[in-house]
């Protein structure tokens, strides 16, 4: 199982707007009539219970694109919006945004169903039907679309199972899920043979739950040592924890210190989950001649205790039954909502002006935004940009930094001589 993958995302662009005047025969009054481009395609993410794990995304696109609109046409018909674009998820996935200085959670989806938008498609720019004004009646400008949104997206698939075995490497978890359910997972005679959380379904007479086995735990693990992020990532998503030991090991109790001790480090909710102690490999002579000595070191704890034989099945049934029972005694936890993180833009944006040597740098995302969308070879265009830089607070800003006609002002990456 993958579990972790980046992805890049980009929404598409929308289309331009139209410059057309309308001329037909017998119609006495033209005018402007150019029609708005069409809006780019969204990127959304969707939890889908058909997909189990992130391996696609691992081995194969990384990179996905939505459609962009379409321009705009005479007769001020609207140009297509292009399509949305849907990836694909398990339930279980958060999904990060880099951002520069790390990375933000933009949601969590734990349930079937579930979406969340991670871009926005750019609008589609107007025809210049829409900039007809009593003085300026057939105006020659329109707008260009906006550039879709983009972004770097990390994928954290979190397993959701009801149960999770866990344990130091070579306990025997891999035998008790093969014992307990259908699952086959890999089992052999040495440390970290599991290396990927695996899951099975339990049945216990007319009810079943879900059973995780997940990577074996060493000291430091919530440092991220041997498999311990793989481990403790997914054991945060169980509810109740099956705690397996090895009844060969010299000291079985301090193994169940350590484990638990990681658990409380990486993340206390961890360690305060209900668990049930399980003392394995009792078809082994030597262990069974000392369960009473592991029941007086164990009896401390106030977790349930049972023994068993995973590699014989035996008391595997009675420790399913116990799951099942100590499960109706756990709240189930509540779905968690999509998290969608909004940017509110202040009411009114303050025109902040600098001066990088003898350029006069102006921060204002209006300002940004405006200029993205014009075309600043049209004479036309420019005029309006003007007019809107009035409006916005942005000339008298600058007049105040002291810029004078023919300086060269920057808005962003846009760079232009002030008229």
């Amino acid at each position: 199982m993958i579990d972790r993958v980046k992805i890049d995302v980009k929404a598409g662009d929308g289309g331009r707007g139209v410059i057309s005047f309308r001329r037909e025969k017998f119609v006495p009054f033209g005018g402007p009539d150019g029609g708005d481009g069409g809006h780019g395609g969204s990127i959304f993410i969707l939890a889908d219970r058909s997909m189990t794990t992130l391996l696609k995304y691992y081995q194969g696109k990384r990179r996905f694109t939505a459609d962009e609109g379409i321009k705009g046409a005479r007769k001020k018909m609207h140009g297509k919006n292009g399509s949305d674009l849907t990836i694909m998820v398990p339930p279980g996935t958060l999904i990060f945004k880099e951002i520069d200085d790390g990375t933000e959670l933009l949601a969590d989806l734990t349930a079937e169903g579930q979406k969340v938008i991670v871009a926005r498609g750019g609008s589609g720019g107007y025809g210049n039907a829409r900039f007809a004004t009593p003085v300026n009646q057939a105006p020659r400008m329109a707008e260009k679309g906006v550039a879709g949104e983009e972004a770097t997206l990390l994928l954290e698939l979190k397993l959701i199972a009801d149960v999770g075995i866990i344990g130091c490497p070579s306990v025997g978890k891999s035998t008790l899920l093969a014992a307990a359910s259908a699952a086959r997972p890999k089992i052999a005679d040495y440390p970290f043979t599991t290396k990927e959380p695996i899951l099975g379904v339990v049945a216990v007479g007319q009810r079943s739950f879900v059973l995780a086995e997940i990577p074996g735990l060493i000291e430091g693990a919530h440092l991220g040592m041997g498999l311990g992020h793989d481990f403790l990532r997914h054991a945060e998503r169980t509810r109740v924890l099956i705690h397996l030991l090895d009844g060969s090991s010299a000291s079985p109790i301090s193994d169940m210190k350590q484990v638990n001790n990681e658990l409380a480090l990486f993340n206390p909710v961890l360690a305060a989950k209900a668990q049930l102690v399980v003392v394995n490999k009792i078809d082994l002579p030597e262990v069974r001649a000392r369960i009473s000595e592991l029941e007086k070191e164990l009896a401390q704890d106030e977790a349930p205790l049972f023994f068993t034989s995973a590699a014989t099945t035996e008391g595997v049934p009675q420790l399913m039954a116990k799951v099942c029972e100590l499960l109706d005694s756990v709240a189930t936890p509540q779905q968690a909502e999509v998290l969608t993180v909004f940017r509110p833009q202040p009411k009114k944006e303050r025109v902040v002006v600098s001066i990088e040597g003898d350029i006069f740098v102006v921060s204002s995302p209006r300002a940004e935004k405006l200029l993205a969308r014009m075309d600043l070879e049209n004479p036309e265009a420019r005029t309006y940009i003007r007019q809107q830089f009035a409006r916005m607070g942005v000339a008298s800003a600058l007049k105040k930094a002291g810029m004078k006609p023919g300086d060269t002002v920057r808005f962003g990456k846009v760079q232009m001589l002030w008229e």
